[in-house]
């Protein structure tokens, strides 16, 4: 029997200006690893284009203008976010976890693509909506945060602060997993019965 190879949960959150990479810019970028989320990663990026959906500045609270002049170049964020991925990944499998994780994942797929001509995290993106569905038995409706949060009870909270946004998840995870893990206990001790 093969040993599985390691995989490293990270989890990642971005703030841009509309729903679609390309049209759209990512403006920042926040990452931890989900199971030591003290380890983190964080840029805010210029803009590569002028098209913004007023809403999207509105709620991230981030301004086209300021990151044309403070921005870090997204050719620039993309290669130093690949190089904190290698370095915390080692040889392991770096896994994306995102809430929402197909937003996320598509801009920052789009991201590596253009910047960087490779994504690490290949065409896959662990979504915690899902996971909590399947681990809950819920409906969608009820994969929301807040309503993840009645239940699971996290310290952290969402700001749509890209590096905050990426600690909460990963809080979020963890307490998922932690859930599944419990429930399996449970289901082991009753077929032993």
């Amino acid at each position: 029997m093969s040993q599985a190879h390691q995989e490293i949960f990270i989890s990642i959150d971005v703030e841009t200006s509309g729903p679609i990479p390309g049209n759209y810019s990512m403006l920042s970028l926040g990452a931890c690893l989900a199971l030591e989320p003290e380890e983190t990663f964080s840029c805010r990026l210029k803009p590569i284009s002028d098209s913004f959906v007023p809403e999207a500045l509105e709620v991230s609270g981030l301004s086209l203008e300021q990151l044309r002049q403070t921005g870090t170049d997204p050719s620039e964020a993309m290669i130093d976010f690949n190089r904190w991925i290698n370095r915390v990944a080692a040889d392991a499998t770096p896994v994306f976890v995102g809430f929402n994780a197909p937003f996320d994942w598509s801009f920052v797929n789009y991201y590596f693509h253009r910047f960087t001509g490779a994504n690490p995290f290949g065409f896959t993106a662990l979504d915690i909506k899902a996971l909590w569905m399947g681990v809950a038995g819920c409906t969608w409706a009820d994969t929301r945060s807040s309503r993840m949060a009645e239940k699971l009870r996290p310290v952290h909270q969402g700001d749509h602060d890209a590096l905050n946004d990426a600690i909460y998840q990963a809080e979020l995870f963890r307490l998922v997993m932690d859930m599944r893990v419990a429930a399996r206990v449970i289901q082991s001790r009753t077929e032993a019965k």
